[in-house]
């Protein structure tokens, strides 16, 4: 197993949050995130006409951060593919010449746009990618590690894999339990300030990466693991199987947003129902006990923000029925009880 270390992430406070103008509330996840998770930094945020994203926070121009003491523009979008589009770059090179970082969580390079590159050479600020995984990963050994862990993973995409994994962290750690998050993509590792870009891992050290991402720990240390992707999407379920092996959870919880029929992101014409949460259930429960055969799952965690008031805890308790399992939505309720069921199911915290 690669004994690598993980360099962490420094980025300048305050932040003005980039959302161009996406539409989708789900390809918004890294600058909605930030806002949840670590608003105290985010000074503001800036949209273009037809944006479909309001994070909540003030209104600010590329001159009003500057005149606010903003430090760096976190592009706050992550559209299929991680391309930047080009009609972004004029707005972000602005910025970088007014000395602020520009902060991307995309696969493309920041360094690759011409423009950029040109304002940081003239300011003296950064461009700081950080999808960029470590420069040594090690394939996969399978070995058992110590210490525990619980592994976030979902029905789809975007259904608040990295929400949970947070929830449950500070959860555990409010009972005074020794637990880290790990912060597999590029808003988790924003907001833990380290991790690794799994999505950007070579396919044959994925595994290997979720290895040094969750190193040997204490035997009552708990890792609680961002999930990515899921088994049951056409496009990514080879990251998310590699994450399920090489963490070797003990602990699984299933992730699902309520409101959503299809898979995220495969466009009206290639419409792919979701799984049951109990088909997902049965497909990750199989992957992941090939390499922890006492893994098991603790909780299903809903997104019900698309449901209405008047029909959340009805579709809830449908699902606890379902499946069993404790449920809940993190944001609203709390992981209380699914933490409360990992302590029951296993013998030390």
């Amino acid at each position: 197993m690669s004994q690598e270390k993980l360099d962490p992430v420094h980025l300048q406070a305050p932040y003005l949050i980039y959302f161009g103008d996406v539409v989708e509330l789900g390809f918004a996840k890294t600058g909605l995130g930030l806002i949840q998770w670590r608003k105290e930094l985010c000074a503001g945020q800036f949209r273009l006409p037809g944006c479909g994203v309001d994070g909540g926070i003030a209104e600010m121009s590329i001159d009003a951060a500057h005149a606010a003491g903003v430090r760096s523009v976190i592009v706050g979008v992550a559209p299929a593919g991680g391309a930047l589009p080009a009609s972004w770059v004029k707005d972000l090179a602005e910025a970088a010449r007014r000395g602020m970082d520009i902060v991307s969580g995309l696969h493309v390079r920041l360094s690759e746009f011409s423009e950029l590159a040109a304002a940081v050479a003239e300011s003296g600020a950064q461009l700081i990618d950080i999808r960029v995984p470590p420069r040594r990963i090690g394939v996969a050994t399978g070995e058992k590690r110590s210490g525990r862990r619980v592994l976030a993973v979902g029905t789809d995409c975007a259904v608040g894999k990295k929400y949970t994994a947070l929830a449950i962290e500070k959860e555990m750690r409010s009972r005074g339990w020794s637990a880290d998050f790990r912060a597999t993509g590029q808003t988790g590792i924003m907001i833990a300030g380290s991790g690794v870009p799994i999505d950007s891992v070579i396919a044959d050290f994925i595994s290997g990466a979720a290895e040094l991402l969750s190193p040997a720990a204490a035997d009552d240390h708990w890792d609680v693991i961002e999930g990515q992707g899921a088994l049951s999407h056409p496009s990514y379920a080879g990251v998310s199987l590699g994450l399920l092996h090489g963490s070797q959870p003990d602990a699984l919880v299933l992730c699902h947003d309520a409101s959503r029929t299809r898979i995220l992101g495969l466009g009206s014409d290639q419409i792919y129902p979701l799984l049951s949460l109990n088909e997902t259930i049965r497909g990750n429960l199989e992957a992941a006990q090939r390499v922890n055969p006492l893994a098991r799952f603790v909780g299903v965690s809903v997104n019900s923000s698309g449901l209405e008031t008047s029909e959340r805890s009805g579709v809830l308790r449908r699902y606890e029925e379902e499946t069993g399992l404790p449920v809940v939505d993190p944001i609203i309720d709390g992981p209380h009880r699914i933490v409360d069921r990992i302590e029951q199911e296993f013998e030390f915290h």
